[in-house]
């Protein structure tokens, strides 16, 4: 259920289309007269999700189509996350990928999203040098990539990062539990917060959110953990596989949505088949092709 509490027109078919331009930009036509448009997702409205006890949706986008469509479905937060290391770029990882990379697809979304929050990762060497660092990172996604906030990933340590960020007016979301820029630090793709640990992420979370970062995400962590770090928790929390206790939740797109091949984690939930909707249509298309029936008379001048 969308938060009560969000702005007009939470449903799909109550979210007006984007609109500005032309055919082939992803723009539509501007809604009907009388309609005012729908106001933009706010890190406040988050924050009221949570004091309500209600919740709110997030999934990575990395272009202005599934921006677009998400952002028109009803999704409150799109993350441009460094997971299009794994999903854009190929890369086995999300460490490879850079700065210069994910900012021309943070503009993209950012464009495309005409109603939720837009949160940009940043990858891994771009902010762990020095909070001087993480601020002049910061400050290129708010300015080059037109993000409302930036996610990071680390322990306490990282609290005099956020700090600094936050006072520079860069909003913050801190990302807690398994970090998978840490992969070779943390032993790989391990459930963090087990028994005596699950103290340790509860201190994180206290330390990240008293620095002000105004959210807090959890991945790969118990679902009992996750349940006591968020009542810990003043502000709102989001979940990858932490369970239902989050006030967020986020997935991958091309997880959630079947395109991406090969074995799924076992926190994702698949809502659509697109790997194999795309392959049939491509095959199809190959077919007419070499057939000779596509282009037919319909489609020649």
């Amino acid at each position: 259920m969308a938060p009560s509490n969000l702005p007009e027109s939470t449903t799909p078919a109550e979210v007006p289309a984007p609109y500005g331009s032309g055919p082939g930009t992803g723009a539509q036509t501007p809604p009907a007269a009388g309609r005012k448009p729908a106001s933009r997702i706010r890190i406040h409205h988050l924050q009221q999700a949570k004091d309500n006890g209600e919740h709110f949706a997030m999934l990575t986008a990395y272009e202005q189509y599934t921006a677009e469509i998400f952002d028109q479905a009803g999704i409150e937060v799109l993350l441009v996350g460094d997971s299009a290391s794994n999903n854009v770029f190929g890369n086995e990882t999300s460490l490879p990928v850079t700065v210069d990379e994910l900012l021309p697809l943070t503009r993209a979304v950012s464009r495309a999203a005409k109603r939720a929050l837009v949160v940009a990762d940043l990858p891994f060497g771009s902010y762990e040098i020095s909070p001087g660092q993480a601020v002049a990172t910061g400050v290129r996604f708010l300015k080059e990539g037109l993000a409302h906030a930036v996610k990071i990933e680390g322990t306490a340590y990282y609290a005099e990062t956020v700090k600094a960020m936050v006072q520079a007016g860069i909003p913050v979301m801190a990302h807690i539990g398994f970090t998978p820029q840490s992969e070779h630090a943390l032993g790989g793709y391990r459930v963090q917060g087990r028994g005596d640990d699950a103290q340790r992420l509860v201190d994180d979370a206290l330390a990240l959110q008293d620095a002000g970062a105004f959210s807090v995400l959890m991945e790969m962590v118990p679902a009992e953990t996750a349940a006591v770090v968020d009542a810990a928790l003043r502000v709102p929390t989001v979940g990858i596989g932490a369970g239902n206790h989050t006030t967020g939740q986020v997935l991958v797109w091309q997880d959630m949505a079947g395109l991406r091949g090969g074995k799924m984690a076992k926190f994702v939930k698949q809502y659509a088949d697109l790997r194999t909707t795309l392959t049939d249509a491509a095959a199809a298309y190959g077919e007419d092709v070499r057939s000779g029936q596509f282009p037919g008379p319909e489609h020649s001048f």
